[in-house]
């Protein structure tokens, strides 16, 4: 993916002028200008239509995207937003199965957080509140000005009830 060619999908999505249709209409224009099978062009018309509510037309787009190289972080957010299609589908069990190894793949990078906090969201969905609370805890503790290390260990306490 060229600076250039990435410089203009940003544009797209900072438009907030654009309808949810011409928001796909301008991501697919540019994703045209890519292979067909390009990573980086179906994760961007899969995030399109996802944003449109158009889930079931956005999932096949973001498998399609991860069977193929993508950056790590983007290939988290696809990870991310493919999990959050599938559970506004009502495919909660296959939106954890995809969090829980994304989290575990991605512990100590930047977007940790975010894969904790649709983990969070996957597993209220589940009935798992609980664990819910436990994973939003752990990652919000490092982010606390005081009390790290109690909510931490608190966080670790409701993991472990459910052991």
């Amino acid at each position: 993916m060229t600076d250039e060619w990435a410089t203009r999908v940003e544009a797209v999505w900072a438009d907030a002028a654009l309808s949810d249709l011409e928001r796909i209409a301008a991501i697919d224009a540019l994703a045209a200008q890519r292979d067909a099978d390009d990573p980086r062009a179906l994760y961007e018309r899969a995030g399109a239509r996802d944003s449109a509510g158009m889930e079931e037309d956005a999932e096949p787009l973001y498998r399609a995207a991860l069977r193929g190289p993508l950056a790590p972080d983007v290939r988290t957010q696809a990870v991310i937003q493919l999990a959050s299609t599938l559970r506004n589908l009502g495919r909660v069990d296959e939106a954890l199965g995809l969090l829980e190894a994304e989290y575990a793949h991605t512990e100590g990078t930047a977007l940790h957080d975010a894969v904790a906090a649709f983990l969070a969201l996957a597993l209220v969905s589940a009935g798992e509140s609980e664990r819910a609370a436990a994973v939003a805890l752990q990652a919000l503790a490092p982010h606390l000005p005081r009390y790290t290390r109690s909510v931490t260990g608190y966080a670790r306490e409701i993991a472990d009830r459910r052991a």
